[in-house]
């Protein structure tokens, strides 16, 4: 900042355009970030300088300015495009401070150089995450297993108010959606199949086909999905949000385990209500077949309900219940790795959230893959 011996402080800064033979403008007062910015000056000062643009023919008259300091000589500087006007009249001592700025503006910006990724970079990296995630996942389910021996060995002290208001929110809330998507899936499962027996004459293979695809595979893989999708996104938020808002850390400072109150209870609740939504969902589904069928294929709902047991063998009923327990649990692990994971900001939380929802069903559907190799010798 360069300030004159007979400097005034309380000089309003100024910009006068005097039209005459030779258009000059007049800079006074003292130019100072305190008096600029005023209510209202600084307004007034940009349309006068605005007014002076496109017009190289002034002559800027800085000699009566009674101080400058860089920011009114930057607001200067800017309105003269970034150069020396062809006719200024400035004092020395307030020259030296548009120097700088020309100096400035000549040294060039320092671009970090981009980094260089080698070919297989990404893949390394992908496969890093894969590997923490993997191993995550299997201390997760160490703890799992402490935590379920602990909870053998005094059932008394164990979280069952948690297990059960677990049960509550992931099975009995979840009745309603299950019910109609296992509804729907019946009836137009059966209208397609039905179409097609009917003109092979087929009719009664149609108990077969939905009996089979619905208890063995549709019903578990279904019930699955939406709980994935529903109860699965909720655990992980769930647990995002005790560790954004530091609830977790605080319950770690009071002693308390969050393996044994917060992850163990949610997978043994999905391992209990996972096998009942499976058995509500396939009674639904072969309601919505058997309606669909009555009106295809004229069969009635009793004939298809006593036709039921004999073409459907009591394994693949047990293989589509096992199915169940299998896939609440690898569903509450997985939300549970993604909710501990997530980093306290929002945009962790909603990225964490979707990931799980994500793995979550694309390891439903390899594990039903795993079970059709693993029964494929049980009778259809």
């Amino acid at each position: 900042m360069t300030y004159t011996a007979t400097m005034r402080r309380d000089t309003t800064p100024s910009l006068q355009l005097i039209e005459n033979e030779q258009a000059t403008v007049q800079i006074q007062g003292a130019w100072l970030t305190d008096l600029l910015v005023e209510p209202g000056l600084m307004q007034t000062i940009n349309a006068s300088l605005l007014a002076t643009q496109n017009r190289p023919e002034l002559i800027w008259d800085l000699r009566q300015l009674s101080a400058l300091d860089h920011i009114g000589a930057q607001l200067l500087w800017l309105s003269w495009g970034k150069r020396f006007p062809q006719n200024l009249l400035v004092n020395e001592h307030h020259q030296t401070l548009f120097n700088r700025l020309a100096e400035v503006q000549t040294i060039p910006l320092i671009t970090p150089p981009k980094p260089i990724v080698p070919p297989f970079g990404r893949l390394g990296r992908l496969s890093l995450n894969f590997a923490l995630h993997v191993i995550g996942i299997i201390e997760l389910l160490g703890q799992l297993v402490l935590d379920l021996g602990r909870f053998l060995r005094h059932p008394t002290r164990g979280p069952w108010k948690e297990i059960s208001a677990n049960i509550y929110r992931t099975g009995f809330q979840a009745l309603a959606i299950t019910a109609l998507v296992g509804l729907l899936i019946g009836v137009v499962l059966s209208y397609l199949s039905g179409q097609q027996l009917r003109n092979y004459g087929g009719d009664l293979f149609i108990v077969n086909l939905l009996g089979i695809s619905i208890i063995r595979e549709l019903g578990p893989m279904l019930a699955a999905i939406l709980i994935a999708g529903r109860s699965g996104s909720a655990i992980t938020a769930q647990l995002g949000v005790m560790k954004v808002t530091e609830e977790l850390d605080a319950m770690r400072v009071m002693g308390i385990p969050i393996g044994f109150r917060l992850i163990m209870p949610k997978v043994v609740a999905l391992a209990i209500t996972m096998p009942l939504i499976v058995i509500w969902t396939d009674v639904m589904a072969l309601i919505g077949g058997a309606i669909s069928a009555q009106f295809i294929l004229d069969m009635s709902p009793g004939f298809f309900l006593h036709k039921l047991p004999d073409v459907v063998s009591l394994g693949n009923y047990w293989i589509g219940l096992g199915k169940g327990v299998v896939f609440g649990m690898l569903i509450a692990i997985i939300a549970c790795h993604y909710g501990l994971r997530i980093k306290p900001n929002t945009e962790s939380l909603g990225q964490g959230t979707t990931s799980s929802v994500v793995v979550s069903i694309t390891s439903v559907i390899i594990a039903d893959a795993f079970f059709a190799v693993l029964f494929r010798n049980v009778a259809y």
